[in-house]
């Protein structure tokens, strides 16, 4: 089983990590949501980054664990121009689509969220893992705008309408 909050103290970060899912398999895009099953509001899939982790490997686990995707099945958005290094000590991991701290709900301690984005051409083959939330919601650029649904906050909506609106047709779709 994996740890919840490690920093739980006032001012005490833990350090997550989130996609946002875009479904390019309709006649437009979409954003892939679900019902988080602790808040019950809509949110792209994510979660901590274990001790023994590093952000990707984190990102890659809560996937499989929330979405049922594995990377195999998405493309990763990233910027055409990125640093390389040649050297073998440092590990270049991709790009997020964004780096952001924010309080958590109903605690006095902040995420710091490491937010990547990607592309799913197809429904995931797997379900999500056993006592992951099953509510999954796609909802269309007009429908983010419109936040019809009070369970969709506007930094989410933000969000993945920067994912689809900028990222998309803008950054290149790699097969990690």
């Amino acid at each position: 089983t994996y740890m919840a909050h490690i920093h739980t103290q006032p001012g005490q970060h833990d350090l997550t990590v989130s996609a946002f899912i875009i479904r390019t398999d309709g006649p437009e895009p979409r954003a892939m949501l679900h019902v988080h099953k602790k808040l019950g509001i809509l949110l792209q899939f994510g979660g901590h980054v274990e001790l023994h982790e590093d952000p990707w490997q984190a990102i890659t686990h809560e996937l499989e664990e929330e979405s049922g995707y594995t990377l195999g099945e998405l493309q990763l958005l990233q910027p055409f121009e990125q640093i390389t290094f040649e050297e073998n000590n440092s590990v270049v991991h991709p790009y997020p689509m964004m780096l952001q701290t924010h309080k958590f709900r109903g605690l006095p301690h902040m995420h710091t969220d490491i937010s990547f984005a990607f592309v799913a051409n197809a429904p995931p083959q797997q379900k999500p893992q056993e006592g992951e939330a099953t509510d999954l919601i796609l909802l269309t650029t007009s429908e983010l705008k419109a936040r019809t649904d009070p369970r969709l906050s506007p930094d989410t909506a933000k969000l993945f309408l920067f994912a689809i609106e900028q990222c998309l047709p803008t950054w290149q779709k790699i097969i990690v």
